[in-house]
Parts: C-alpha cells; sequence; structure tokens
C-alpha cells in the first residue's frame, strides 16, 4: 500500500486518513510549513512543527485548531507513526515521516540544505520513500555560499549610500526578509520594512532568532535625511506601486533564486539581482535524496521530468507526484499597504 497518494484535495495518507498540505479543506491536515501555497484555511484540525505555531496563526487565525509537535516526537494515528523533522526552509518548517506496518515515507514539503540561522537545519531522514521537491531540480541551478549573497548586499547598500541613495531590496515577506535581515551588516544604516514584512519579523523575534532593529518604512518621508542610507525591505509586489514614491533617488534589487536567470532579472527591472533562494539547488537536492537512502523517490512541484530522469539513471525508483504547490510568489495582500499589521502579510519565498 502506498502511504501517500494523490487526491482532488491534496497528498493524502490512505491508512491515516488525513492529508499533508492540502490544498481543499478536510477534516485533518499535516502542515509542513505556513507558505500560501502549503498552508490554507478551512481545515477543521492542524498539525505542525511547534517552532511554526507563532507563524501559522499569523497568517490562517489565532483560533484555528491547532496541535504541535517538537521536532522529533512522534503520535501514532490509526496505526501511523507520525513525525516531523527539520527541512530548514523557513521558521517551523518540517518533513513529514510516515511510519506503517514497517514501511517508512518521508514527505519533504520545501527544503534547502544550507543552515542559514533563522531556522532549524534541514535534517536528513531514512526511509523507503521519498517525497521531494524539485523547485530548482535543474543542473544549471547552483546556488553560491549565502555568505558570499551577503557580502553583495553589503557591498551594493554600502555604495548607495556613500552615493546618497536608498536601497530597496525585494524579498517575498516570509522566509527571505528575515533570512536577509539575520545575515546583513546593520551597521550600514538604518533599516526600513514594508508593512508586510514588519508582523512576521516580530514572530521570529519571539521565536529567539535574532533579527536587527527595523523601522515601519510608511513613518518615513522623501525629504527624510534617513533615507538616503538605509536599507528598505519589501514584498516584490511593491515595486513600481506609489508606494515607492516616498524614497526619492534609489537603487532596487531583487532577492530570489530566480535571480540566477539573466532573462529573470531583465523582466524583474531591477538594478540587483542577488541569487539566495530558500529551496535547494540542483546539487543539494541530490545530497539530500541520497541521504535519506530511498530506492523509490516521488518527486513534486518545478522540474520534475528532468530530476525523474536523473534519478531513474542513478537506478532509483522515480517517478513525478502531481501537486498544486506554487512557488510562493502570491504576495497579492501586499499590493496595498496600510499599517503593519497581521492583515498584510504577504507572501514568501524562492
Amino acid at each position: 500500500m502506498d502511504l501517500v497518494i494523490a487526491r482532488p484535495e491534496g497528498l493524502y495518507c490512505p491508512p491515516g486518513d488525513f492529508y499533508i498540505d492540502p490544498w481543499r479543506p478536510v477534516e485533518r491536515s499535516v502542515i509542513t510549513h505556513a507558505h500560501g501555497d502549503h498552508a490554507r484555511t478551512g481545515n477543521e484540525h492542524y498539525l505542525a512543527a511547534a517552532p511554526g505555531e507563532g507563524i501559522l496563526r499569523s497568517r490562517l487565525g489565532h483560533d484555528i485548531n491547532l496541535q504541535t509537535l517538537a521536532y522529533g516526537e512522534s503520535i501514532t494515528h490509526h496505526g501511523v507513526k507520525l513525525s516531523l523533522h527539520p527541512a530548514g526552509h523557513v521558521l517551523g518548517s518540517a518533513q513529514v515521516r510516515l511510519e506503517y506496518q514497517g514501511e517508512v515515507w518521508v514527505a519533504s514539503g520545501d527544503y534547502k540544505v544550507e543552515p542559514d540561522g533563522t531556522c532549524e537545519p534541514f535534517e536528513p531522514v531514512r526511509c523507503h520513500t521519498f517525497i521531494t521537491e524539485s523547485t530548482f531540480g535543474l543542473p544549471i541551478y547552483r546556488w553560491q555560499p549565502q555568505a558570499e549573497i551577503f557580502a553583495g548586499v553589503n557591498e551594493w547598500w554600502r555604495a548607495n549610500a556613500a552615493a546618497g541613495k536608498a536601497s530597496v531590496l525585494f524579498a517575498y515577506s516570509f522566509g527571505k526578509a528575515q533570512r536577509i535581515l539575520h545575515g546583513i551588516d546593520p551597521s550600514i544604516g538604518p533599516i526600513l520594512v514594508h508593512g508586510a514584512v514588519e508582523p512576521l519579523n516580530r514572530v521570529y523575534r519571539e521565536a529567539g532568532v535574532r533579527i536587527p532593529e527595523t523601522h515601519y518604512a510608511g513613518d518615513f518621508k522623501k525629504t527624510d535625511p534617513a533615507l538616503r542610507s538605509a536599507l528598505i525591505v519589501a514584498p516584490p509586489s511593491a515595486g513600481g506601486s506609489t508606494w515607492m514614491r516616498r524614497f526619492g533617488e534609489f537603487s532596487d534589487a531583487f532577492a530570489s533564486g530566480w535571480m540566477m536567470l539573466r532573462g529573470t532579472r531583465r523582466r524583474r527591472g531591477v538594478d540587483r539581482g542577488f541569487a539566495l533562494s530558500d529551496h535547494a539547488d540542483w546539487p543539494g537536492l541530490l545530497w539530500a535524496i541520497e541521504n535519506t537512502g530511498a530506492e523509490r523517490v516521488m518527486v513534486t512541484h518545478g522540474s520534475v521530468a528532468v530530476l525523474v530522469r536523473y534519478l531513474r539513471e542513478l537506478g532509483l525508483d522515480a517517478q513525478g507526484f502531481s501537486t498544486e504547490y506554487g512557488d510562493e510568489e502570491d504576495d497579492a495582500a501586499a499590493k496595498t499597504e496600510s499599517a503593519p499589521g497581521p492583515e498584510s502579510t504577504g507572501e514568501a519565498s524562492s
């Protein structure tokens, strides 16, 4: 028996009678992380990793019926032993381990393998069948070490400040923005954030993640001298909006794994692109798959066919798995910004 199958509502565990990251409302859901394409409203019961509780409640509602597990803690439901393990993607992200009648499956959710200090690092989990994402499942995707990326951001920001113009960095509101804030040098100048970013900063701080002091960008006017050395972190939807007028002369940049592609940088129309992703690159995907020891691999959203073909050439039983997960770029909530608040959470990351 397959422990996970695809149903119209989402990925379903038949013996356990629950869903993993369902895209339609169900009775019992296990949530890998709080990005909008994985955590949706309307489920009667949610189960998630304890570090993600604050984010889930801020995004889905504080009154959701949410049960949490510490990483590595297990429960048994209808004979299925279930535990959650760090995925290294964003705060509270988890892989779902299922064990039933001696068979072990792991559903990865989204993951990256380079630790970043804002969430528990990815932990390979041994299994017979591994369900892996493949957002960047092409050999061209090979990330620079993040320290080099942050050094590049600092250099760009420092040069703009020396020229007396603001630095506007577009990054998805949940996960990517906090990773950048954690990794950059806050001594260069003041840090301003969009109203979609600040509520999530607060949740990260409450979880013990070091986020430097930030200020709400809406409190600043074009004439404020602080803007001339400031870094402004905003979701991509703010680009080209009237919200940007308050910053006067500025240089803009976009932080995303897609910035590795020159065509994407041109379409975004930004001055700089920083190829920083919260997903595993090609070597990271292969490393993670190998370290599960899985003989069977189910590949979801992204470059499915390429990864499946490569894994089959390695002798693994690999196949695609159809899902409705997206690229997490739905930050429409940030398009009409007001004061910082839970209603302006935006979306996140690539």
